[in-house]
């Protein structure tokens, strides 16, 4: 049952109800094997924290950064931070110098919860040019101190200043008057178009945003729920905190380049999830299969054609399968496709939901049919994470984006924008009002920047209007769609379509080095290194034959013409990438522009034909 206490409180609630039983889970790393914490223990530790804080002086709705991997001391910061009316604001733990020095600017922040090395030599650095910062507090023990730093804490440290709880009762008293419109976050976008903006976050957007997903989602609080996207990421945030207030037991993942490895050791029940993980699940499930025995191969391809007719065609639509379908899927579930779960570590799963980005047709399906619960949803930072969601107990539409949530309002302006009005949507960007109003209108509609359309009580998202591309002959690409719809491919990695004022659509490729190493392997195709590689007129052209199957149902303008194989990933080191891992175009456009420029070379003969 969900408990409907405040953040403020929530911690100390769930500790009365459940004591010793374990309230998260962490690795340690040292010993190798996943720790257990107490929601008796989770409480204690939020007390101390409360207390060092105000042992620090942080004030009434102060601004505290936390910059860091997931890890239990996060949590510890939030919520201890809430009882005394303080508000977080978390950096990605991949943050740049500059990303850093800015948001702490912007925010006037005086201290810096930092997790590992990396975090703490940046900010740091960071600390010796922003006057306003005045120490820094290290979750992590291991961390080497610069030998000129008098003003930093261990975590230890930190909890010893608030051991003996000799500020609690000011504490009660700064959680007995917090107001439900006080911030508890400003969460910095990811900046794909320039510098980030601080959306936002009250109280009562996170209070009305639990209870809204009340019997919408089938959880419980004997899930057993894996934290892998960031805490700084709202939906990693907002889906946590739904799970505290239901009573799960979080795993936190420290490691996001090791989740498949922790899927396998937890074996949660729930996880969180944007569309790329699940590329990437079903593009080695795709490898698997190709290098299978035929047997294999035809056993685990008749698995998921069957789970695809019983889940997608029948049980999604809430229609009832026939007797031989059941008898064929009871089979396969307990053979073929759960020794498919259990690989992955999901034989225990419950659902999954999975937002953030476009998932492709193929994907989703592939996930329903290995008889996952995929719960696929839509929303923003600026809504609090979720708008609409499948619903487990309603019909579900591969490509929907689900069912809107009660009490939020939607309708749709101009070019079918989705607008949005409620009390889990932001008032705002901190400390920006003239950028606020240009989302918010005088009625008080928050402007997405998406274009949609509901149909039978779904929503389904046609484009982002704000990256619509016109190409010269003046037909409108989606590129974000399209670049979903080519990443299934298991030769893509990475993919950047370009389109705007050109005169037909081409695209910056990151393949999959290894596969096209062994395809160059098997049809004796020398290379020197991988940029010989990438440009190999056989190489290139295998790829376009691969994306030409693709698109054969895309109208003939939406249809990839010309592509350049990058020899090197899109990173963040190079501005290429979000802390969110989403592309930043201008950027790509200009570090990119010999290629493209290219691409579009009369005289370039590697391309599809252009009819």
């Amino acid at each position: 049952m969900q408990n409907n206490s405040p953040l403020s409180t929530l911690i100390h609630s769930q500790a009365e109800k459940y004591g010793n039983r374990t309230a998260m889970k962490y690795k340690d790393f040292a010993e190798n094997r996943w720790k257990d914490i107490s929601w008796k223990a989770y409480s204690e530790t939020v007390r101390m924290v409360s207390n060092a804080m105000m042992e620090l002086g942080i004030g009434i709705q102060e601004n505290v950064a936390v910059f860091s991997q997931n890890m239990p001391e996060c949590m510890y910061v939030d919520f201890g931070a809430y009882a005394i009316r303080a508000v977080t604001i978390p950096f990605y733990a991949t943050s740049s110098e500059t990303q850093v020095k800015y948001m702490v600017s912007d925010a006037k922040v005086r201290y810096i919860f930092v997790g590992e090395q990396y975090q703490y030599d940046t900010a740091y650095r960071v600390l010796k040019i922003e006057h306003c910062v005045c120490g820094l507090i290290i979750f992590d023990r291991s961390v080497r101190k610069d030998e000129q730093d008098r003003v930093s804490l261990y975590f230890d440290e930190f909890l010893e200043l608030g051991r003996g709880l000799r500020h609690q009762p000011e504490i009660d008293q700064r959680t007995a008057e917090l107001d439900q419109d006080d911030l508890a976050n400003i969460l910095y976008t990811s900046g794909t178009t320039g510098l980030s903006k601080g959306v936002m976050l009250t109280h009562r957007m996170y209070n009305t945003a639990i209870r809204a997903h009340n019997g919408v989602l089938n959880l419980s609080d004997s899930d057993l729920v894996m934290n892998f996207l960031p805490f700084t990421h709202v939906f990693e945030r907002g889906w946590s905190y739904l799970c505290i207030a239901t009573g799960c037991t979080l795993a936190v993942n420290l490691r996001p380049t090791e989740i498949l490895q922790s899927l396998r050791e937890v074996h949660p029940t729930c996880m969180c999830a944007v569309p790329r993980f699940w590329e990437k699940v079903y593009a080695g499930v795709q490898e698997k299969m190709n290098t299978s025995s035929p047997i294999q191969c035809r056993m685990l391809e008749d698995a998921l054609r069957v789970g695809r007719e019983y889940n997608v065609k029948y049980k999604m639509r809430g229609l009832e399968p026939p007797l031989t379908l059941k008898m064929q899927y009871l089979f396969y579930e307990k053979t073929v496709i759960a020794l498919l779960l259990k690989t992955l570590g999901l034989e225990r799963h419950n659902f999954f939901p999975t937002a953030g980005a476009a998932i492709s047709k193929e994907v989703e399906e592939f996930v329903h049919s290995a008889g996952i619960m995929m719960i696929v949803g839509y929303g923003l930072t600026e809504s609090t994470a979720t708008v609409t969601a499948d619903r487990w107990n309603k019909p579900i539409t591969i490509g929907s984006v689900g069912r809107l949530l009660d009490g939020i309002q939607l309708k749709f302006g101009e070019n079918n924008e989705v607008l949005l009005k409620g009390d889990t949507i932001t008032k705002g960007y901190y400390r920006k009002a003239e950028v606020t109003d240009l989302v918010i209108d005088s009625e008080g509609w928050f402007h997405t920047g998406d274009a949609g359309y509901l149909k039978d009580g779904e929503l389904f998202l046609t484009d982002r209007i704000k990256d619509l591309f016109k190409t010269s002959n003046g037909k409108y690409i989606a590129p974000q769609m399209l670049e979903a719809r080519l990443c299934v491919d298991r030769y893509i990695d990475q993919v950047v379509i370009i389109a705007d004022q050109k005169k037909f659509v081409s695209a910056l490729v990151i393949p999959e080095y290894k596969l096209l190493e062994q395809y160059a392997a098997s049809h004796n195709i020398p290379y020197q290194d991988r940029a010989d590689l990438c440009r190999n007129k056989q190489v290139v052209q295998f790829m376009l034959d691969r994306l030409e199957t693709m698109q054969q149902d895309l109208a003939y303008y939406e249809q990839v013409k010309r592509i350049t194989l990058l020899p090197e990933p899109f990173s963040m080191e190079r501005g290429e990438l979000t802390n969110t891992l989403k592309v930043k175009r201008p950027i790509i456009n200009e570090l990119y522009k010999e290629q493209i420029d290219e691409m579009y070379k009369e005289e370039n003969g590697v391309a599809m034909s252009e009819d």
